[in-house]
């Protein structure tokens, strides 16, 4: 047998940690020895990496959110590199997170050119600022696509590029017997209206969309779940303790009450994002509802290409899901689009299964198929 693989990965979010961790676990089924070292989540430790620091110290987004914390995170950005560095490995994989995985890649690149660099979820260049893949190829070799469109933007930029689906499509459903199961220990009537929220992952979208969601959600005649990741959990139940209708609080780490809630949900109010793959997949319906700082709306609004940023309607080439953003995330019009959607449920049900075939549903696992692109790459 050869030297095992050295890998060094850096993920700033859920999302990325779901995939480094599917990552890794396609490595393992490839039957390929790896060592890896890096910044990430639950998953990716579950497969054996020890995180370099808290990757939640990485979850921030847009531009007014960032710069109380640019001292800091330039910090992470150097110490990260230089750990990168020392441990010589044969690839440095960033992960989603671009605007601090690429910082990374820059700095690592320049010191040890010879490292493979490659960069897990292509940025979204068909919605905004198509610049950014130009910009990201003088940094990045090789790029893993989440959606099948993505690849020829990305090779036009001068990088090579797979499309190795979702690990969504992989992950474990709840069964009936098991949603009918999670409704009855939380008292949840069979015929009640159950409506799922999930305002997000980060402490600041979450400060910031809860208010909302609660407004909207006063006016439903339903019963309310929220998951949440534990290092939010305080800031959830503080700003929802004052809903009309409070939630029950679940543990987004325990998989399978979690799988069991999306299934047992008549809808669900999410913000934009991954968890719109997450709902498709469960066969949930649900409405999309995200807003900004002031000042990261007004960039975002003069930038953006596309007519929608949900996934589901993205992929399956439907604008079935609804979505409420930025001066449209409004509790009053939140409330009409669920009401909507839990009149007609079914109205989703063919984009969202056509969505699950898109991205690779009945094929080789996506961390699979990543983890053998990363092998093509290399070699």
């Amino acid at each position: 047998m050869g030297a095992p693989l050295k890998l060094f990965l850096v993920a700033g979010e859920p999302s990325g940690d779901r995939l480094g961790g599917a990552l890794l676990a396609g490595f393992t089924d490839a039957g390929v020895d790896v060592i890896a070292r890096g910044v990430g989540g639950p998953d990716m430790a579950a497969q054996g990496m020890a995180s370099l620091f808290p990757y939640e110290e990485l979850a921030v987004m847009g531009i007014a959110e960032v710069l109380p914390k640019y001292r800091q995170l330039k910090r992470r950005i150097a110490e990260t590199a230089q750990a990168a560095i020392a441990s010589g490995a044969d690839a440095l994989i960033t992960i989603d997170s671009p605007d601090f995985g690429l910082r990374v890649a820059k700095q690592v690149k320049a010191a040890r050119p010879q490292t493979k660099t490659i960069h897990y979820v292509a940025p979204s260049v068909w919605a905004w600022r198509p610049g950014r893949a130009a910009k990201m190829a003088k940094v990045v070799d090789h790029v893993l696509a989440l959606l099948p469109f993505e690849p020829p933007y990305m090779e036009a930029a001068g990088m090579t590029c797979d499309f190795v689906g979702h690990p969504v499509v992989a992950e474990p459903v709840a069964s009936v017997d098991e949603a009918a199961a999670f409704r009855a220990a939380h008292s949840f009537a069979g015929g009640e209206t159950l409506i799922l929220v999930l305002p997000g992952s980060r402490r600041s979208e979450v400060s910031r969309l809860a208010p909302v969601f609660g407004e909207a959600l006063s006016g439903v005649n339903a019963r309310l779940v929220l998951p949440t990741l534990p290092h939010i959990r305080q800031t959830v139940a503080e700003l929802t303790q004052g809903w009309s209708n409070p939630p029950l609080i679940v543990d987004a780490t325990d998989l399978p009450t979690k799988r069991a809630a999306f299934v047992a949900a008549d809808v669900a109010l999410a913000a934009s994002g991954t968890v719109s793959l997450e709902l498709a997949a469960s066969n949930t319906p649900m409405v999309i509802a995200y807003d900004f700082s002031w000042i990261t709306r007004a960039l975002v609004k003069r930038a953006i290409r596309v007519d929608t940023v949900t996934l589901v309607n993205l992929v399956s080439e439907t604008r079935t899901v609804p979505e409420f953003l930025a001066e449209n995330c409004r509790p009053d019009l939140i409330r009409a689009g669920l009401l909507d959607v839990l009149d007609d449920p079914s109205s989703q049900t063919a984009a969202m299964e056509e969505t699950m075939v898109r991205l690779g549903k009945g094929g080789d696992a996506p961390g699979l198929r990543a983890a053998q692109s990363v092998l093509r790459a290399i070699s």
